[in-house]
């Protein structure tokens, strides 16, 4: 009876971890996940890294060009030591520092728009790659986690949602009709599956990748600072808001230092949301995990001019967010959007219902004439009455 029981719970662990195991496969290969969320992740990094572009055209020169204290000379020496390369550093022409320049607002506009986003993928992380390893001590660090994604985002399918790719995608299938079937025989029916699971699955792995990384960044950020004495005191904020560095707004800067106790708050709930943050990723407590992880970057962003920093932090945070979000956020915008222009309409209909006539016109004349009859009668009746009683 004994030994029953054990083959009967034996065979019940290894049904639940088959049930398991084939959950997780089917998971992996046979439908992307998060498509809404990488073309977020597309969007948003091409669009912070053309930003970050444009807002140092003027200085150009002297970070990545030929002109930079970090000379090409000195960039060589640090491809030796590390294996990067960069190709701004193939030549020391002014007019071919400018004509890379000008390729890699071509490539971030490109990518950010999802045009033949399996190439300009690709093209963006030579360009994001070349203008880091060019000249690494130069940034502030905050284009870090952008060369990171901008080397995972290649694995996903990025462009099927929200890009030019997209849209030319549906107008091909519109233009072909629902009745149009794939021709071809059954050798090419397999190859278009095979590569179709191919595609999903390395999708699949990109995803899980970046949502790791972005686990690994916070967990172990948080972790740094728990072993920081100023940290666990509460005054790593004040000692923050006091450096010169980090301090574009000088005036706001001293009038958050002067709220001691929300400095203090505010640094223990940086290091509880990241050591959580990990672990917070199922179900709806992530939902507010993500907003104050939003208040935090953005008041990093404004307090301490790292927006560089702040945007690529709040773009990966993305990742987390499920399809559903995205598909339902823009049904509640265009219903709102609706349910306003039905009550303009209604208060223009009522408006033009009870409005008054105007003062000028033939309905006004005809009031008017009205108006001054009526006064008259009522000025001449006591004369019309005296009259009639004494027979006059």
């Amino acid at each position: 009876m004994e030994n029953e029981a054990q083959r009967t719970a034996s065979a019940g662990v290894e049904q639940w971890v088959h049930d398991r195991i084939t959950a997780a496969w089917n998971l992996l290969t046979r439908r992307p996940v998060s498509l809404y969320a990488a073309s977020v992740l597309r969007i948003g990094y091409g669009l912070l890294y053309l930003i970050f572009l444009l807002r140092e055209f003027p200085h150009r020169d002297e970070i990545w060009g030929p002109a930079s204290p970090w000379t090409p000379a000195l960039a060589h020496q640090l491809f030796e030591q590390t294996g990067w390369n960069s190709v701004l550093a193939l030549s020391d022409s002014r007019v071919y520092f400018d004509l890379c320049y000008a390729l890699a607002l071509v490539a971030s506009a490109l990518f950010m728009l999802g045009w033949r986003t399996r190439v300009t993928s690709v093209l963006f992380a030579v360009v994001v790659t070349s203008f880091h390893a060019r000249a690494i001590f130069m940034t502030d660090g905050g284009d870090n986690l952008v060369l990171l994604m901008a080397l995972y985002l290649p694995l996903t399918a990025c462009g099927r949602r929200w890009s030019l790719d997209a849209r030319g995608h549906r107008l091909k299938a519109a233009r072909a009709g629902d009745a149009a079937e794939r021709a071809g025989g059954l050798l090419a029916r397999e190859f278009r599956d095979a590569r179709t699971s191919l595609t999903t699955v390395v999708h699949n792995c990109g995803m899980f990748l970046i949502a790791a990384q972005v686990c690994f960044l916070y967990g172990s950020a948080g972790l740094y600072k728990v072993q920081g004495a100023s940290w666990g005191s509460g005054t790593a904020l004040h000692y923050v808001l006091n450096l010169e560095l980090f301090r574009p707004w000088p005036a706001l800067s001293h009038f958050v230092d002067e709220h001691t106790l929300v400095v203090a708050v505010a640094g223990y709930m940086t290091v509880l949301l990241q050591v959580a943050f990990p672990f917070v990723l199922f179900g709806r407590l992530k939902y507010p995990v993500l907003i104050m992880l939003l208040g935090m970057h953005t008041g990093i962003a404004v307090l301490m001019g790292l927006p560089l920093f702040s945007g690529a932090m709040i773009v990966a945070d993305a990742v987390f967010l499920p399809d559903r979000f995205y598909t339902l956020v823009p049904r509640l915008c265009r219903r709102a959007a609706q349910r306003t222009d039905r009550r303009r309409t209604a208060t223009g209909r009522a408006a033009r219902l009870g409005a008054v006539p105007a003062q000028s016109g033939p309905g006004s004349a005809l009031g008017s004439i009205r108006r001054v009859a009526f006064s008259a009668e009522r000025k001449d009746s006591p004369a019309k009455r005296h009259d009639q009683g004494t027979g006059h």
